[in-house]
């Protein structure tokens, strides 16, 4: 091998060496400064000089589930809205645009209302009623610079700009050089302190084309958002991520603006700062731009909790597509004592080439190609289910699916797991740990979720301890209790041949 080859290599294992040194906790609090501010906002800053760059995580804790009843989707609309700039971004004139948008909420509430209308609905009316709407909007357009938020990010060198919206959770993300820390700043506080929901009705039409993308074509889609609707009967788990159709389709900018002032508020977000930024340097500039926006109390918790489930319960598409098979199982959510226990059963199932799924199902039975178990579904801030899945071979149906994953379960409520089994998933678990603290978004991720879930980022490394304590009885104990049919929703689709249409006859019509 020729030196220049040899020499990466050498560098990379150096490299590798250095950052597990520095993974333990007393070098992150060496390196790590949490702040809450007056309006109840909570910074954190990780020093990591490798490079002039740094990354941020800002997570809201207010997710899908927090969707208002009669209006799904709508956390999912306004991280659409966070990208649309603010007070200041994005627009020309921010005081005519105020007044012009004001127009655009009264003409759709006439509309809207005509439109509801379920006797008497005027089609006259409510065609004079959409044109006025369409011109109100055509006017509140006039004001708006498309794009000015995201624009100034990347043309100040931010990549990976980013934002998801989950069931627990909302998060806005992207790196940066780290001489630009002020813009970022000042970008970040003005989409969460003054937010403008321009272009409202244009990108509600793009989140319905996504539905329609991610549901409504997709056989897997449907099934799945029928899975949780059947699995769940109270909790908002059980409702569509992005939305059902019905709800998205009327939901309003004056909807998303009272979601914005409910839980945008700092009490209830973290931002986790990490790479080339000392906090002493780093604070003063992130409480200039974040302590001024104003406090309100934290959203109340839910109170809904999902009665526990006595039936077996199941779900059945029939249609010309790719057969699949889904089961699902309540268990508790992540602070929960067994949440490693959860852990450790998804690794032994479904961990890579050796996991048993894949060795029973994929190899050796040669009837799927593709089977998998996964915890935390849809979401970890609430009870949530554990999840398994295969995808047929040809020739094999969702039963067969169904009666290999079973028999897999009940022989680890019947024996031990291995030992090999059981150190696999101790040692990958402390890998995929460090892994994960190994680059600036990594660990601003983990910073951030660690501090919102559990009121100190430390318990990030209690983690450790946690997959240590866990034993092969933990596991039998866990799968006994769980992995019961009254416990148990289950989903398929079954190939059904698409009907033959009828031939017309001579001188007749189809």
């Amino acid at each position: 091998m020729r030196l220049n080859s040899v020499l990466p290599c050498l560098l990379g294992l150096v490299l590798v060496a250095h950052t597990a040194s520095g993974q333990d906790l007393a070098s992150f609090e060496r390196r790590t400064t949490v702040k809450k501010l007056p309006n109840g906002l909570t910074l954190i800053v990780c020093e990591r000089h490798e490079a002039p760059v740094f990354s941020f995580y800002t997570l809201v804790d207010a997710g899908s589930a927090d969707d208002p009843e009669g209006a799904s989707g709508l956390a999912h609309m306004f991280e659409h809205i966070a990208f649309k700039g603010s007070t200041e971004i994005g627009t020309t004139d921010y005081a005519a645009e105020k007044v012009a948008l004001a127009k655009v909420e009264t003409a759709y509430a006439a509309y809207d209302a005509e439109f509801r209308k379920a006797v008497g609905k005027d089609p006259a009316r409510l065609a004079e009623l959409k044109k006025q709407f369409d011109a109100a909007v055509a006017e509140a357009q006039k004001y708006v610079i498309p794009n000015q938020f995201s624009e100034i990010a990347e043309q100040n060198g931010a990549i990976d700009l980013n934002a998801s919206t989950a069931e627990d959770s909302t998060q806005y993300f992207w790196s940066m050089p780290s001489n630009r820390l002020e813009l970022w700043a000042y970008l970040e506080s003005q989409r969460i302190a003054h937010p403008v929901p321009r272009e409202f009705y244009k990108e509600r039409d793009v989140v319905q084309e996504e539905r329609r993308m991610r549901i409504d074509s997709s056989p897997i889609g449907r099934m799945v958002e029928q899975f949780l609707a059947t699995a769940y009967v109270a909790h908002p788990y059980g409702r569509s991520g992005v939305g059902w159709e019905s709800e998205i389709s009327q939901v309003t900018a004056t909807e998303a603006e009272a979601f914005h002032k409910k839980y945008y508020v700092p009490s209830n977000m973290v931002i986790a700062v990490v790479g080339d930024v000392t906090p002493g340097e780093a604070m003063p500039i992130l409480e200039k731009y974040f302590a001024p926006i104003p406090a309100g109390p934290k959203p109340e918790p839910m109170t809904t909790v999902e009665p526990r489930q006595f039936a077996e319960k199941s779900v059945v598409i029939r249609e010309a597509t790719q057969p699949f098979y889904l089961e699902g199982y309540h268990r508790p959510d992540y602070r929960d004592p067994d949440d490693s226990v959860y852990d450790a059963i998804t690794d032994i199932f479904s961990n890579g080439r050796t996991a048993r799924l894949y060795r029973s199902l994929v190899r050796d039975q040669q009837i799927a190609a593709e089977a998998e178990g996964f915890s935390g579904f849809p979401g970890v801030k609430y009870p949530g289910l554990f999840a398994f899945y295969a995808v047929p071979l040809p020739g094999h149906t969702p039963e067969e699916m169904r009666t290999a994953i079973q028999k897999e379960l009940e022989r680890m409520k019947t024996e031990d797991v291995t030992d090999e089994e059981l150190a696999r998933y101790k040692t990958r678990a402390k890998a995929d740990l460090l892994r994960g603290l190994a680059d600036n978004a990594g660990l601003a991720h983990q910073l951030a979720e660690y501090q919102t879930r559990f009121g100190d980022w430390r318990e990030l490394f209690n983690q450790l301890q946690k997959v240590d304590a866990v034993t092969k009885a933990d596991i039998r104990r866990v799968a006994n209790k769980t992995f019961i049919a009254s416990n148990r929703t289950s989903a398929r689709i079954e190939f059904q041949a698409p009907a033959k249409r009828a031939v017309a006859s001579k001188g007749g019509a189809e």
